[in-house]
């Protein structure tokens, strides 16, 4: 096996201190140029890499940032990622992802698997277990041993710390009203259960809508869907009994499914019926017909979850530490396609 090179190697080879060869490999004011270019040039012929855990254990810092989120398929969570990622990055941070798969044990294990020094801080949404439980002492522990925490759209109110979400019900009120101009009088709202708490902002923004149109909100109107395992007998059972004009989905796969039962039945889209589902993925992207939904602007999110994280890292490993926490809203917006009429 190749021998790993270390700063004693090059100070040795250059016949110059240790300390020069970690200020020239940092491209310190102090060392000449002359002096920069040769540890330089010999660290890349040798391929010489810094030695992260001695590094962070001096600093007290891994540069590492833990993420927990519920579902790696769902394209919103998948953005999400893909921004804290970025900014991270950005910032010279590593990120290690789990997915919790919706479990409230896995979210448990992902972080206690993590929170062993390992990382710097988390970020993470909580699954449906969790949020069904109403179980957050997992959670409550990290922030009590010192560990920053930013969670982002699944959040709660029962845990002091930095979070990131969505206007969930002004859009939902904007995307409800969007049905009502259209004509519409029996608008449905597809959803989750109820501990589900960005489902029920939706919901909350679904009902404001119609009340300010003078709507009385009917029950019958609501269909709940499992998160994990839906049959499309529900779905036909629904349309059986509803008979609606309209239906506001809280993603993009129960508005989908819903299409989809819809033309089998013979209905057609827009003029039959109206579908808004919140996400804009693949799925809403390519349907037939495509998806007018909300855009949840995930990868922003990611960003600005990335940012509060890392500026209370930096902070804290200062000596500064902030005692406020932040909610930062990101507001949504509604993309037309054909399965509305614009």
């Amino acid at each position: 096996m190749k021998q790993k090179i270390t700063l004693k190697h090059i100070a040795r080879e250059l016949e110059v201190s240790i300390s020069t060869v970690s200020k020239a490999l940092k491209n310190s004011d102090e060392i000449s140029d002359d002096t920069k270019e040769k540890v330089q040039a010999f660290a890349k012929l040798y391929n010489y890499k810094p030695n992260n855990i001695a590094v962070s254990l001096k600093n007290k810092r891994t540069k590492n940032i833990g993420v927990v989120i519920p579902d790696i398929v769902h394209h919103f969570f998948t953005t999400v990622f893909r921004g804290i990622e970025k900014y991270a990055n950005e910032q010279g941070y590593n990120v290690i992802i789990c997915v919790s798969d919706e479990s409230f044990d896995k979210e448990v294990i992902n972080m206690e698997m993590l929170n062993n020094g390992s990382i710097d801080g988390f970020i993470m949404s909580l699954s449906a277990e969790t949020q069904q439980k109403n179980d957050i002492t997992h959670l409550k522990q990290v922030v009590d041993q010192g560990t920053p925490l930013v969670l982002f759209d699944r959040v709660t109110d029962e845990l002091e710390c930095d979070k990131v979400i969505l206007n969930d019900q002004e859009i939902a009120y904007e995307a409800t009203k969007k049905l009502l101009k259209e004509g519409r009088k029996r608008i449905a709202l597809a959803t989750t259960e109820s501990y589900f708490n960005v489902s029920e902002k939706r919901a909350d923004g679904y009902r404001q809508a119609l009340n300010e149109y003078g709507m009385e909100v009917d029950n019958d109107l609501v269909l709940v869907l499992p998160y994990n395992d839906i049959q499309e007998s529900m779905i036909e059972d629904f349309y059986d009994r509803a008979k609606v004009d309209a239906i506001l989905s809280v993603n993009e796969i129960f508005a989908i499914q819903c299409i989809s039962v819809a033309k089998k039945r013979g209905m057609k889209i827009p003029e039959d019926i109206s579908f808004i589902g919140f996400t804009d993925g693949l799925l809403s992207r390519y349907s037939n017909p495509t998806l007018t939904v909300v855009a949840q602007h995930g990868v922003k999110m990611g960003e600005i979850a990335a940012k509060m994280l890392i500026d209370r890292v930096e902070s804290e490993a200062e000596g500064s530490i902030e005692d406020t926490y932040r909610t930062e809203i990101v507001q949504a917006t509604i993309l037309d396609r054909e399965s509305t009429i614009n």
